[in-house]
């Protein structure tokens, strides 16, 4: 399908079409209303100097705010977020959405 996407192209209508199916694909995160306005986001694009995300969540979890962190990982010879994370004894990476 990238092949294609990549050699074809895609229309607006084809754009937003994949893009309305991934959204709605899998399950929803709902957060609890007590947490509105404190719910952040720290997006990475890897690299080997990936390092701001492993300080900064801590730090923005300390002053209140909820940091989900939905992360990936194999980011090529680098490694993902949760790649550097598992490399910590005892930390685990795959919480259930309950946790």
């Amino acid at each position: 399908m990238l092949m294609a996407i990549r050699l074809r192209g895609m229309d607006a209508g084809e754009t937003l079409a994949l893009s309305r199916a991934m959204t709605t694909s899998g399950r929803a995160l709902a957060w609890p209303p007590a947490w509105h306005g404190l719910v952040v986001d720290k997006h990475s694009t890897g690299g080997v100097g990936d390092k701001v995300s492993l300080a900064l969540a801590p730090a923005l979890a300390a002053c209140g705010c909820k940091v989900p962190m939905i992360s990936g990982r194999g980011l090529g010879h680098t490694g993902g977020t949760l790649d550097k994370l598992e490399a910590i004894p005892g930390f685990r990476v795959s919480l259930s959405p309950e946790e």
